[in-house]
């Protein structure tokens, strides 16, 4: 099993309120706005690297996978506190993981990876260096980097 992150190991996170509309037949918030609660924060973490044009230069971030542990039901009214960071760095692409909080209590951990994808070529581009730095700066716990 793999190690359950810790708020500390985040420098970033993104606060939302759960909605009536998150929840399903059974009453706990359905495990598919998990993976919405994951989008948003991930677009908020790199909204100051592509400010508003989500194609820098035809290029820009593509989700290749997304997984989540499940590890609490959550109800509904919830304030979620959601931990992004990349975990590591190859050479196109991007792990990264999520740690949605309430309160204290850690209820699931989403991972990804995203590709920079240059979308005028339909084809994935090495991670631009600027881009490289901007993550270095951003995270509490350096990244596993590989070229």
């Amino acid at each position: 099993m793999i190690e359950r992150p810790r708020a500390e190991d985040f420098s970033y996170f993104f606060e939302l309120a759960t909605r009536w509309s998150d929840c399903d037949m059974l009453g706990h918030v359905n495990n598919a706005r998990f993976f919405t609660f994951d989008e948003s924060a991930r677009l908020d973490y790199f909204e100051a690297l592509v400010g508003g044009d989500r194609f820098v230069n035809g290029g820009g971030f593509i989700l290749a996978h997304i997984e989540c542990d499940f590890l609490e039901q959550l109800h509904h009214p919830a304030t979620i506190r959601l931990g992004y960071r990349v975990r590591r760095i190859g050479r196109s692409s991007m792990n990264t993981e999520g740690a949605l909080f309430v309160g204290e209590r850690l209820v699931a951990v989403t991972r990804s990876v995203l590709v920079w994808f240059d979308y005028r070529d339909n084809k994935t581009r090495p991670l631009p260096e600027h881009a490289r730095a901007f993550i270095r700066a951003r995270e509490r716990v350096a990244p596993e980097e590989a070229r």
